[in-house]
């Protein structure tokens, strides 16, 4: 049984562990605050981006532009995880990275070969440590990622799909429900999917307004345009997404750990209790069998 000593050592450590999980809390939730004002705000233009480039490749009508063009065999598969640089955040990096490695899986099995492209340390480093094929890293800023960021990554795996290095881009993320749901999504980059080109309620309003609209230059010119910038709006926003996914995992990891700490401090204090009446019990007795001794 632990002395009364020890298990106060104990609550004393235990003590200062929930104090750091309680400050990470704080700092979690208000950059979750930040994070999330971002993907909201971004959100409305991803949108709109989609709605913008299926009504300009509906005019453009069939046009033959290397980021449309989709492989009749696809032989590489390009697969892109999106962790943090951290940990302490429960399962967000861990159930990004176990769905990589299934599509990975599901894509040998097809006979085709797998490349990495990943963000985050996380995901650098598990890839590495597996002795994954990783085409380039990102690292630096999964905490607050910028625009240029997502330029740099679309322009690698853009550049990467013209050459033919790869035939297909999918990129792992969680996306972010609430700071208590973080989603883990796939979505295929390049080729561009055919659902953004054409919508049924989009056509019918662009059907609608068809002689509204004047393109200029023509619209074969402006979705050439259009494209990479699309691709670097999907991949800023599923890094958005990651973002405040990331600090709502890691509020949460750290609330459940503050909490579990909690009921451990508990339990250590009851148990040292009853190690200090334990000991005063003892020393009792001690006094009483030497008066018996001595009255003796």
């Amino acid at each position: 049984m632990a002395t009364v000593q020890e298990l106060k050592r104990r609550v004393r450590s235990i003590t200062n562990t929930r104090k750091l999980t309680r400050a990470m809390e704080l700092v979690a939730s208000a950059r979750l605050r930040r994070a999330q004002q971002r993907i909201e705000a971004m959100r409305p233009y991803a949108d709109r981006m989609m709605e913008l480039m299926s009504g300009t490749a509906r005019a453009a009508g069939n046009v033959r532009l290397p980021l449309l063009q989709r492989r009749d065999t696809v032989k590489t598969v390009a697969i892109v995880p999106i962790t943090g640089d951290r940990g302490l955040a429960g399962a967000f990096n861990a159930q990004v990275l176990r769905r990589a490695l299934a599509l990975m899986r599901e894509a040998q099995a097809e006979g085709q070969e797998v490349r990495f492209y990943s963000s985050g340390k996380k995901a650098q480093s598990t890839l590495r440590f597996r002795r994954l094929p990783l085409e380039h890293a990102w690292t630096g800023f999964s905490d607050r990622p910028e625009y240029a960021d997502a330029q740099a990554v679309a322009h690698a795996l853009s550049e990467a799909y013209v050459n033919g290095d790869v035939d297909r881009v999918l990129v792992v993320y969680n996306a972010f429900v609430s700071p208590l749901v973080q989603r883990v999504t796939v979505t295929e980059v390049l080729p561009i999917p055919e659902h953004v080109l054409t919508t049924e309620d989009e056509e019918r309003e662009q059907d609608t307004l068809a002689g509204d609209f004047i393109y200029e230059p023509e619209p074969e010119q402006i979705l050439e345009r259009l494209l990479p910038v699309y691709v670097e709006t999907e991949l800023y926003r599923a890094l958005l997404e990651s973002a405040a996914s990331e600090q709502g995992a890691r509020m949460t990891a750290m609330r459940n750990a503050s909490k579990a700490a909690g009921e451990l401090i508990d339990n250590l204090t009851l148990a040292m209790n009853r190690a200090r009446q334990a000991e005063i019990t003892q020393e009792i007795l001690e006094v009483v069998a030497g008066a018996d001794a001595l009255a003796g």
